[in-house]
């Protein structure tokens, strides 16, 4: 990307849906990084940016959480990517390689010293750390599992001359819950035994 200035939209952990104020944002950025557990091809149609949607698989997104007929997408999708930006590179992971928050950014410090930042979801948790390089960016869930407090997503606008990062996050929203399927009952079973 050689353009002066970038917005790019960095969001994680959308299981499948992604909250309609997350994508309003989305569309006003020119990038959309989505670093895992997209939870189905339709989050990923559903991200309309200004130029492209980048995206990496999470610990969720296997053959058992998406649909048959969206299993090539998903087999495209990387374990990680780099993406470069204007004034740095950004690394993109999903963050489930174990252990606490402590040492976890102790060990992307390490191995990913020459990125300007990490970006990593898994936790669902929003959490910015600019003490140092790389700069560690979870911009939390941005759909309705597990948000802690509302679904959040990080803007970073990024030029030759510096990144400055806006975190978002909206208030939760109450949704109806997913009405189990009927299920067909067994007429010579006997009492309770359909329950």
């Amino acid at each position: 990307m050689s353009d002066p200035a970038v917005r790019v939209a960095l969001l994680a952990d959308t299981h499948g849906f992604l909250d309609s104020r997350i994508a309003e944002v989305v569309a006003d950025c020119d990038v959309a990084i989505h670093a895992g557990d997209i939870g189905g091809a339709d989050i990923l149609f559903a991200m309309h940016p200004q130029r492209e949607v980048i995206a990496i698989r999470g610990n969720n997104d296997d053959a058992d959480h998406w649909s048959d007929t969206e299993l090539d997408t998903l087999q495209n999708l990387p374990d990680e990517t780099d993406v470069a930006l204007p004034g740095g590179r950004l690394k993109v992971i999903h963050g489930d390689d174990g252990g606490s928050l402590e040492q976890r950014h102790r060990r992307y410090r390490r191995r990913y010293g020459d990125y300007q930042a990490v970006v990593y979801g898994h936790s669902h948790r929003q959490r910015v750390d600019q003490s140092q390089r790389p700069w560690l960016l979870n911009p939390g869930a941005a759909g309705r599992t597990r948000t802690y407090g509302g679904p959040g997503c990080l803007i970073l606008r990024c030029d030759p001359g510096g990144w400055q990062l806006e975190a978002c996050q909206f208030e939760a929203r109450s949704h109806r819950a997913k009405h189990s399927r009927a299920r067909p009952i067994d007429p010579t079973a006997a009492d309770g035994a359909n329950d």
